[in-house]
C-alpha cells in the first residue's frame, strides 16, 4: 500500500530543539487560511518570514501566488522570478537553515544555482540571507533579547552557534531589506537557556519577533507561539499586557496541546497562531482546541472586569457565572513562595527534638531549629493546608491539575516545594479547604491559569471563597453557581476524580 507513497520532505524534518521547531506544511497552510485570499492574485503583495528554518512559509506562499498569478503574468517562468525576486522574502536564523529555506523554496541551496527555479538572482543568498550577528552585552545582558554573556558571550559559546537572531538585534529591521512588507509570518525560536536553576531554566524570546514585527507595520502580522504568554511571567508580562488590550488581533488558534500542531513535539502550555490585521480592529474570532475538539466564540481577548484571557471558549459563561457573586478570591489565603523562608536546599536532620519543627521538603522530610525560622511562625503552632507548587504539567487527559493536598499538623512547616493554605485553629477547617480542593470545580478554574507545571499563588485568582465550615463537593458548587448540564459535562470532562 505505501509503494507509492511520497512524502513531503518538510514533514518528515527532525525538530531542531523543543526550542527551535520546524512547522509542518499543513500547519504552514492552515495558518496562511487566516488571510485574504485576494492576496494570492495580487502581483504587488509582499511577503516576510524572519525566521525561517526550514522555508515551508515561503514554499507554500510560492505555491499559492504562482497559481493565483496565472492570468495576470502568464508565462511560468517569469511568474516564478517576479514572485521569489519580487514578492518572497526570508531571514534564517542559521546558516544551515538558509541553506534549508533556499532549497525549499528555490529549489536549490545557491538561489543563483544551476537548478534554482529562479533565473534572475546573481547571489548565492536571493532574497532568504542569513547575516552572522552578534549580542550587544551590558552589565553582563544582551541589550536586545537578554540573553547572559555567561551563557552567550564569545568566550562562553566558543564555535557553537550564538543564537542571536539577525531580526531582533537590531533598532532598525526595516533596512534588513530597505523595504515594507504587506506580511509576515513564521514560527519564531521560543526561549534561550538564562543559565538560572539546574540549566534548565530559560528565558523566553518569541515576544521580541512579534513587537518587532508589529514594528515594521505590516498589514498582516501570523506567527505561531507558546501559548505560556497568556499568565504573564518571566519577562512576558509586558507583552501580555500588549496583546491582551490589542483589538487588531482578530483571529487566535489556541491547542492546548502542543502536539496536535507538532506531533511528538511537548510544549508546556501548548501553542497558538494568530493574525493580526493593522488596518481592522474589533472581537476575535477564538478557535479552541482540546484533544482535537473545536469550539469558536467572537470575543475580546481580555474580558469586561478581566485582569486574564479566559483560555477556554467553553469556561467564559461559568467564570462569569462566579464572579457575578462577587465573591473574594481564593488566592488570598494562599502562600507567596517560600512561605516559611526555605529554599529546596534547606539541610534537614533526620532526628528531632523540642525545639525543632517538622519541615514537609523534597526529596526529604526532616527537622530543622526553630531558631533558624524567620518567616511564617505565626503560622507553626496552627493547623495548615500543603500543596506542591508545581505539579508536573497538568497530567494525562481528563487532567488532575494540581498534586494532592495535606494538612500539615501544629509545630509542621515546609520548604518552598509546597505552598501554604488556610492557616487555622481547627483542623476540620482544614479538612473542608481540602475536600475543596478536591473538587473538579476548583482544580478547573486553576486549569484556567495554569499553563505550565508551576502553581504559584496566581493560579488560584479565578477560585472563588467558600464557607469552609462544612465539606464541600462538586453537586453542591454547581447548584450554587447555576451552572447548566452543558457547563458541567465541560468541567467533568475536562478534570478527572483525584482519589
Amino acid at each position: 500500500m505505501l509503494k507509492n507513497y511520497n512524502p513531503d520532505v518538510l514533514s518528515c524534518l527532525a525538530n531542531l530543539s523543543n526550542d527551535e521547531v520546524f512547522t509542518p506544511p499543513e500547519l504552514a497552510n492552515a495558518m496562511l487560511d487566516t488571510l485574504p485570499k485576494e492576496l494570492w492574485q495580487d502581483e504587488n503583495t509582499t511577503f516576510l518570514d524572519p525566521c525561517c528554518k526550514s522555508g515551508v512559509f515561503l514554499r507554500e506562499i510560492a505555491k499559492r501566488l504562482i497559481a493565483g498569478l496565472k492570468d495576470k503574468i502568464p508565462d511560468e517562468q517569469e511568474r516564478i522570478n517576479h514572485i521569489c525576486t519580487k514578492q518572497l522574502f526570508g531571514i534564517s536564523i542559521t546558516a544551515m537553515t538558509g541553506m534549508l529555506s533556499r532549497r525549499s523554496v528555490y529549489c536549490s541551496k545557491h538561489a543563483n544555482g544551476k537548478y534554482s527555479m529562479c533565473t534572475e538572482f546573481y547571489d548565492e543568498s536571493g532574497n532568504i540571507i542569513f547575516n552572522e550577528t552578534k549580542h550587544t552585552f551590558k552589565n553582563g545582558k544582551c541589550t536586545f533579547c537578554g540573553a547572559a554573556e555567561a551563557e552567550y558571550g564569545e568566550k562562553a559559546r566558543k564555535d557553537l552557534e550564538s543564537h542571536a537572531y539577525q531580526f531582533i538585534h537590531t533598532l532598525n529591521a526595516e533596512e534588513i531589506f530597505n523595504m515594507r512588507f504587506d506580511v509576515i509570518i513564521g514560527n519564531p525560536p521560543y526561549q534561550l537557556s538564562d543559565g538560572g536553576g539546574t540549566g534548565s531554566s530559560a528565558m523566553p524570546i518569541y515576544q521580541n519577533f512579534v513587537t518587532q514585527a508589529m514594528k515594521l507595520n505590516p498589514r498582516y502580522l501570523v506567527m505561531i507561539i507558546p501559548s505560556r504568554w497568556y499568565a504573564g511571567g518571566k519577562g512576558l508580562d509586558d507583552f501580555r499586557e500588549m496583546m491582551l488590550n490589542n483589538n487588531h488581533i482578530r483571529v487566535l488558534h489556541d491547542y492546548f496541546d502542543s502536539k496536535l500542531c507538532f506531533p511528538g513535539v511537548d510544549l508546556s502550555g501548548g501553542v497558538c497562531y494568530f493574525l493580526w490585521d493593522r488596518d481592522n480592529e474589533g472581537k476575535c474570532k477564538v478557535i479552541s482546541t482540546i484533544t482535537n475538539s473545536e469550539t469558536i466564540q467572537e470575543r475580546y481577548l481580555l474580558e469586561e472586569n478581566a485582569d486574564t484571557f479566559i483560555r477556554f471558549n467553553r469556561a467564559v459563561s461559568i467564570i462569569q457565572k462566579i464572579r457575578a457573586l462577587g465573591e473574594k478570591p481564593f488566592d488570598q489565603i494562599v502562600s507567596a513562595r517560600k512561605p516559611f523562608g526555605l529554599d529546596s536546599s534547606i539541610k534537614l536532620s533526620e532526628i528531632g527534638n523540642q525545639d525543632m519543627v517538622y519541615v514537609y521538603a523534597y526529596p526529604k522530610n526532616g527537622y530543622l531549629d526553630k531558631i533558624n525560622i524567620y518567616n511564617g511562625k505565626n503560622a507553626i503552632p496552627l493547623y495548615k493546608v500543603f500543596i506542591a507548587k508545581a505539579y508536573g504539567e497538568r497530567g494525562d487527559f481528563p487532567y488532575l491539575v494540581l498534586g494532592k493536598p495535606f494538612i500539615g499538623e501544629p509545630n509542621t512547616i515546609c520548604s518552598e516545594t509546597y505552598l501554604m493554605v488556610g492557616e487555622t485553629t481547627e483542623k476540620n477547617i482544614a479538612e473542608n479547604i481540602i475536600s475543596y480542593i478536591k473538587t473538579k470545580f476548583f482544580r478547573f478554574l486553576i486549569l484556567q491559569k495554569k499553563n505550565t507545571q508551576n502553581a504559584a499563588k496566581n493560579v488560584y485568582s479565578f477560585v472563588p471563597m467558600q464557607d469552609f465550615s462544612k465539606p464541600l463537593t462538586d453537586e453542591f458548587l454547581y447548584a450554587k453557581y447555576n451552572l447548566s448540564d452543558e457547563e458541567i459535562q465541560f468541567i467533568e470532562s475536562m478534570v478527572r476524580p483525584m482519589e
